[in-house]
C-alpha cells in the first residue's frame, strides 16, 4: 500500500503561506489598482537594483571594474493614471566624474510616461481641470493623489498647453507634397466676436481627408486667406498644380485662391450656403418652390441647361423681390463648376457643399466649449488645432471615393484647355 507523505516544516508554513495569499487576496479585492501600483513599484525598484549592481557591483563589494559607486537613495516621482506616484529611486556616481549615472530602467519609465496624452485627451473630451484629478483617480480606488501628484488644475493645463503647442508646432511644419490631393475645402469659424479660426481640410485621390492647416484672423478677408495659402505652398502644396477649391461664398475666398492658383482654377461655391441665401430673404410661402428648383438645376448634367434654369428662377423674383434675384445670378459660375468638369451625380454631392469642414468645425465648437475666456489668438490656434486633431479620428473617405480618379482627370483636363485658350489668346 503506497503511503502519502507530508514534511512537518511543509504543514508548518502552510498556514503562513495561505495567510499571505489571503492578505493579497485582500488587498486584490480592497482596490486593484493599488495592488497594480504596488506591483508595479516593487518591479520597478527590482530593475533600478539591478542597474545599480551592474553599474556598481553588489552592495559593500569592491569593483574596482565597475565605473560607478552608490551614491544612497532619492524621492522621485513616475508617472501613474494620469498624474505621477512616488517612488525611491537609488543613485549611481561616476567614479572618474563624480557625476550621476542615469539607471536605464529609470530613463525608460520616465520617458514612457501618459501624462500629457491623459490631459490631451480628457480635456478634448471636455473634463474641466478641477475635475480631472476625480476624472483619473476615484478617492475609494486607494491610489494616492496628494500633493505634488501632477493632478492640480494647473498642472494638468500646462501639460495640455505643451502638448498641444508642440504639435500644433509640428503639424503647421509638415510636408504637404506627399499628398495626392484633388480638392480643398476653405472656411471660417468664429470662437467669439474677434477671433476667427480659417481652416483648410484636403482630399485625396484615394478618399482620405487631411486637415491642411489652420491660421486666426479679425475676419474672412483676402490678407488672412492669403496666408494660410502662402502655408500650405511653403509646406509643399504645388501651386502650379490644380486642385477643385470649395468654399462658402464668401468673395475673398475666391480673390484670394485665384491671385495664388491662377484665374482658371476650378471653385465651387457651396450650394447648401447659397440656397440658404436664397430662402431665408424670402417670403416662406415660396421656399418650396424654390428648393425645388434649385435642386432640379443642381441634379442636371448639362450646365447651360441648369445655368437657365436659375436664370428663369431669378427672373421670377424681379419685381417681387429683386435683391433675391441678383443673389441668386452672383456668381452663378461657381455654382456649377461641379456640373462643367462633368462629375457624377454621387461625386457632385459630396463635392458640392463644404459639408466635410462644417463637420470638423462642429467636432471642433463641441472641445472648446468649457473655454470661457479666449486670452490671445495663440491659445485659439491651440485649441482650434486640438479640435482639428479630434475630428481627424472619426473621419472617413467620402462617400464617391471611387469616382475621385475622375476628378482628377477632369482637372488635368481643364488645366489643359486654359493652357490652350491662353495661348490662342496671346496668338
Amino acid at each position: 500500500m503506497k503511503m502519502t507523505t507530508t514534511s512537518q516544516q511543509a504543514l508548518a508554513t502552510a498556514p503562513k503561506f495561505q495567510a499571505l495569499v489571503q492578505e493579497a487576496f485582500d488587498a486584490v479585492s480592497e482596490s486593484f489598482e493599488q495592488f497594480c501600483l504596488m506591483a508595479g513599484i516593487e518591479s520597478l525598484s527590482q530593475l533600478m537594483n539591478e542597474d545599480v549592481d551592474a553599474l556598481a557591483g553588489q552592495r559593500y563589494e569592491h569593483c574596482p571594474d565597475k565605473p560607478g559607486y552608490r551614491w544612497g537613495h532619492t524621492k522621485a516621482q513616475a508617472g501613474f493614471h494620469g498624474g505621477k506616484v512616488d517612488v525611491d529611486r537609488p543613485r549611481v556616481r561616476n567614479k572618474a566624474t563624480g557625476k550621476e549615472m542615469a539607471l536605464p530602467s529609470w530613463e525608460e519609465i520616465s520617458a514612457g510616461g501618459f501624462l500629457d496624452q491623459w490631459a490631451m485627451n480628457l480635456m478634448v473630451m471636455n473634463v474641466a481641470t478641477r475635475k480631472f484629478r476625480r476624472a483619473v483617480r476615484l478617492p475609494e480606488a486607494g491610489v494616492p493623489a496628494g500633493a505634488g501628484s501632477g493632478l492640480s488644475k494647473s498642472a494638468v493645463s500646462r501639460r495640455f498647453k505643451a502638448l498641444t503647442q508642440a504639435r500644433f508646432d509640428d503639424w503647421m511644419g509638415s510636408d504637404l507634397s506627399e499628398l495626392d490631393l484633388v480638392a480643398i475645402q476653405i472656411d471660417g469659424l468664429h470662437l467669439d466676436d474677434r477671433l476667427l479660426m480659417i481652416g483648410a481640410v484636403g482630399i485625396e485621390v484615394s478618399g482620405q481627408k487631411h486637415p491642411l492647416g489652420v491660421i486666426e484672423g479679425a475676419t474672412e478677408n483676402t490678407a488672412t486667406v492669403q496666408a494660410l495659402l502662402d502655408n500650405l505652398i511653403e509646406r509643399g502644396l504645388d501651386p502650379e498644380g490644380c486642385c477643385l477649391f470649395i468654399v462658402d461664398g464668401a468673395k475673398a475666398l475666391s480673390k484670394a485662391i485665384r491671385r495664388t492658383f491662377g484665374a482658371d482654377i476650378p471653385i465651387q461655391r457651396c450650394q447648401i450656403h447659397k440656397a440658404r441665401n436664397i430662402t431665408d430673404r424670402l417670403d416662406p410661402k415660396h421656399h418650396a418652390s424654390v428648393r425645388r428648383a434649385l435642386k432640379q438645376a443642381w441634379e442636371l448634367d448639362d450646365a447651360d441647361k441648369a445655368e437657365r434654369l436659375m436664370r428663369n428662377l431669378a427672373r421670377r423674383f424681379e419685381l417681387e423681390a429683386p435683391d433675391v434675384s441678383r443673389s441668386i445670378l452672383e456668381g452663378l459660375d461657381e455654382i456649377l463648376t461641379v456640373v462643367r468638369l462633368g462629375l457624377p451625380p454621387e461625386l457632385r454631392r459630396s463635392l458640392a457643399s463644404t459639408n466635410i469642414i462644417e463637420s470638423m468645425n462642429s467636432v471642433i465648437r463641441q472641445v472648446c466649449r468649457n473655454v470661457k475666456r479666449w486670452r490671445d489668438a495663440k491659445m485659439a490656434l491651440r485649441w482650434t488645432a486640438a479640435g482639428m486633431f479630434e475630428a481627424k479620428k472619426g473621419f472617413r473617405r467620402i462617400k464617391a471615393y471611387k469616382q475621385l480618379p475622375i476628378l482628377k482627370q477632369a482637372l488635368i483636363d481643364h488645366r489643359q484647355k486654359a493652357q490652350l485658350d491662353q495661348i490662342k489668346d496671346a496668338a
